[in-house]
């Protein structure tokens, strides 16, 4: 196969860090550092290039990671399924190298799990790394789930997957230390393991409470993978924590690298420079030694052309010159994941981030009619009807100075069930 003193955290002001500039140092970036505040999950596919370039025709992975004391060789690009639906995509990603497959039984009520079963059935199983969460097809499952209900959820996970065993399974969407050490998941977890149900526990979290929740997990010794929210400008302290999971045996995959995914839509960005974008995206979080690898989200063939022509890649000038200006134009745009400094200032209570975030999944990601059904379920009562005649006091509490109103506005226009 392919191979491969903790700093004073910084204390800044979020509206000093309007744009975000930062220094770039081994192709790490230090700049503002924002928190997520939601638990939605991707829902849907990532957007794939108009335009496929001729070179990145058969690529492959180029290079493998330790995945911490698990001791896998873990592709550095791994194969999300949030939006699997056809086998032949996942055969594809086999023949090209990947060996990483990062599932859930809410991925697309469960069809998702069903799909990477049937894409590696024949496929020996010792060479494939296959993680999901605890989890049922309705949702995640309460810290008090009752042990026997949670050991059946995750034997519900092995029968859609044809498989004996998983790898790796996380405590997902993990938003407070009550939440990463519940009693009955660990319970399910040591019996689950004891049967050969399960190798290897994680957690994977996009929270308010990331850095937290992540830097617990990586000092309590129970986890061996870590699964974070990571990209370029966003939360720099997690560099000293994957650090030390590093020297703790710790296996770190990354996701959400693409920031929103804005760049299939940029009107400033040339074609050349949203075709470039994933890649470049891609090639900054590899560039951290300490993390093993990535997930991005594969449903479509063209994805894993354009997706994997950056393995074991090196970051360059040009990647930093081409993130920096996403930035740029994205800086009155993107919902800043984690922040939600307007949520209290809103005189309805209304779920800001979220809303804001549906739309970005019906816009950036093709998935309108998901977002639109989370959004219906919200209620006339947290929907955002009210915000086109409100004075907007969310305006003056947002730290980039955002257009909430017109963003909300345009959302409940966009995704209003008819």
């Amino acid at each position: 196969m392919p191979s491969r003193d903790d700093s004073k955290k910084r204390t800044l002001s979020r509206r000093s860090l309007l744009l975000g500039g930062g220094a770039v140092a081994g192709g790490v970036t230090a700049a503002a550092c924002y928190k997520y505040s939601t638990q939605l999950f991707l829902l849907g596919g990532t957007p794939q290039a108009d335009h496929p370039q001729p070179q990145w025709n058969d690529s492959h992975v180029r290079s493998y990671r330790r995945l911490g004391r698990t001791g896998f060789q873990m592709s550095d690009i791994s194969f999300g399924t949030s939006a699997l639906s056809d086998p032949n995509v996942v055969k594809r990603a086999l023949e090209r190298g990947i060996n990483y497959f990062d599932t859930s039984p809410d991925y697309s009520n469960a069809t998702s799990e069903q799909a990477l079963g049937d894409g590696i059935k024949g496929h020996p199983r010792g060479q494939l790394f296959i993680a999901s969460k605890f989890c049922t097809a309705e949702g995640h499952l309460a810290n008090d789930t009752r042990v026997g209900d949670v050991v059946a959820a995750v034997e519900a996970s092995l029968r859609r997957l044809g498989t004996d065993y998983l790898d790796l399974v996380h405590i997902h969407a993990c938003n407070s230390l009550d939440r990463l050490l519940a009693p009955n998941i660990h319970a399910a977890f040591d019996q689950l393991k004891r049967a050969g149900k399960v190798r290897f526990l994680g957690v994977s979290s996009h929270t308010p409470d990331l850095e937290t929740v992540m830097r617990r997990a990586v000092d309590s010794e129970h986890f061996d993978v870590i699964m974070v929210a990571y990209n370029f400008k966003n939360w720099p302290d997690l560099t000293y924590i994957f650090r030390d999971a590093h020297e703790r045996g710790v296996g770190v995959v990354a996701m959400k690298t693409l920031k929103g995914a804005h760049h299939s839509r940029l009107a400033d960005f040339t074609p050349s420079e949203r075709e470039s974008f994933a890649q470049a995206a891609f090639r900054w979080v590899l560039s951290n030694d300490s993390v093993s690898g990535l997930v991005v989200t594969m449903g479509q063939l063209q994805q894993i052309d354009e997706y994997l022509y950056a393995s074991g890649g090196t970051f360059t000038d040009a990647d930093l010159a081409l993130l920096e200006k996403y930035d740029r134009q994205i800086a009155r745009e993107y919902c800043r994941p984690g922040c939600g400094d307007c949520l209290d200032s809103c005189p309805q209570g209304l779920p800001i981030d979220d809303i804001l975030r549906y739309q970005m999944y019906a816009e950036n990601y093709g998935n309108e009619k998901r977002a639109m059904e989370k959004y219906a379920r919200l209620g006339e009562a947290r929907n955002a009807s009210a915000c086109a005649a409100c004075p907007a006091p969310c305006e003056s509490a947002c730290p980039f100075e955002l257009p909430i109103r017109d963003k909300m506005a345009r959302a409940h226009r966009r995704l209003r069930l008819a």
